[in-house]
């Protein structure tokens, strides 16, 4: 965006946002008539200006970095926010994926004749406008916007300030693309202030905005949902938890739980606890801690643990709330599946949890008992993923359970709507 647009942001922000979340509007209108071949065409040119603005976004992306490091940034969130050219390949890839992907919009299902004559369905369609708030991962910028453009909706992108040099210039690179196939620019906008007053603002207009997705840490989650007047599609942490049922292939369990725990630390699908059955922990215990001690896994456990492996750490009650997004892992023996199902109800946050086991009865009843977004059988927490899921991707995870639940894709970017196909009947 210009510079006139920036100083408006600064002077009057109040005014800004309402002038962002009306333009936004409007090209909601245009966006939910859009057909899938000018979505797609609109989503490959902006794949094409990621890779042809390639250098400009690196030196963005540099300037970013050099302002966040001198701020102190975390070094987690430095490795989110640094962008390379592989990552910028990759985005513009997964762009393309997209448009690779089924429309849902205007889709009807459900068409069925009633005794009146008339036939009734359902047919998909966009949401409308979307905010999204996240920080740090500019490549957050180009999918969600992308995910939007696809489901037909518009969206109004805020990221964090240690980002906005990169968010900015790729937030043009979307909005030339759009304009390239005929549709509105400001189907995708920017909120060009870092004032953390423009959120509270994006979540108080109702009017304007029809679903908010925050992407971030609890605390930025907690404080939004307290605020919003607007409804969301969210999760606060992902506690996820593996049981091992005594009825486990126990080989089998080692390589889920090692890979759901390191595949990598930092994502809301990576395990946090492992539930380990009385009647295998003897012989299970010290094969798995060997694997994820000799990775740099810090353990730390309830009494029964401790006594099976020296190398583990007393957990306290806290440790068994914990979504660590690091190399420490909870562990805990249970003495009967009933026991690890109530201790997922108790300190799990119903994102993703998981079975190990043979044993059909033990595993219909996780299935059916274990109330979170997903639950997976013989294998591992971190598949709880958009992209794994065969959605192409994902705008976040949901575990709340109205509209969207789990990974959020397309699909979860539309609802639906009542169509009735009548020939003339009368009600009597």
């Amino acid at each position: 965006m210009n510079a006139p647009v920036e100083a408006n942001a600064a002077a009057d922000l109040p005014g800004y946002m309402e002038s962002v979340g009306r333009r936004a509007r409007s090209a909601a209108v245009a966006m939910g008539r859009a057909a899938t071949a000018q979505k797609n065409a609109a989503l490959a040119a902006i794949a094409a200006g990621i890779r042809s603005a390639s250098a400009s976004i690196l030196e963005a992306n540099r300037r970013d970095v050099e302002r966040a490091t001198a701020a102190g940034l975390e070094a987690p969130l430095l490795d989110r926010l640094r962008l390379s050219g592989a990552a910028i390949e990759k985005m513009a890839a997964g762009v393309e994926k997209i448009v690779a992907l089924p429309d849902p919009v205007g889709e009807v299902t459900d068409v069925r004749p009633q005794p009146s004559g008339l036939r009734i369905g359902r047919m998909r369609v966009p949401l409308g406008v979307i905010g999204i708030i996240y920080e740090s991962r500019p490549n957050v910028t180009v999918d969600a916007a992308a995910l939007c453009v696809k489901s037909g909706n518009a969206t109004i992108l805020r990221g964090g300030s240690e980002a906005i040099d990169s968010n900015r210039l790729l937030a043009q690179v979307v909005s030339h693309g759009l304009r390239a196939a005929g549709l509105p620019g400001e189907a995708v906008q920017l909120v060009e202030s870092t004032d953390r007053a423009a959120v509270g603002l994006l979540v108080s207009m109702p009017k304007y905005v029809d679903v908010i997705v925050p992407r971030g840490g609890r605390g930025l989650i907690e404080r939004l949902a307290a605020e919003s007047r607007v409804p969301m599609i969210k999760h606060l942490d992902g506690n996820c938890h593996v049981y091992v049922d005594a009825a486990a292939d126990l080989a089998q369990a080692v390589q889920v739980a090692v890979n759901a725990k390191t595949y990598r630390y930092g994502i809301c699908g990576a395990m946090e606890t492992l539930l380990v059955h009385a009647d295998v922990a003897a012989v299970f215990l010290p094969q798995v801690a060997a694997e994820l001690t000799a990775r740099g896994v810090e353990l730390r456990g309830c009494a029964a643990t401790c006594a099976l492996l020296p190398q583990a750490k007393p957990a306290d009650e806290q440790d068994w709330f914990t979504e660590y997004l690091a190399p420490i892992l909870a562990v805990r023996v249970v003495d009967s599946l009933d026991t690890a199902i109530a201790h997922i109800e108790h300190y799990g946050s119903h994102h993703t949890d998981a079975i190990v086991s043979r044993d059909h009865v033990a595993i219909e009843r996780f299935l059916r008992e274990v109330d979170s977004s997903s639950v997976m059988v013989n294998a591992p927490t971190c598949f709880a993923d958009g992209y794994e899921y065969g959605l192409g991707a994902e705008i976040g995870i949901s575990t709340d359970k109205l509209h969207a639940r789990g990974p959020v894709g397309l699909e979860g970017l539309t609802s639906e709507k009542f169509v009735v196909f009548g020939s003339g009947q009368l009600r009597r």
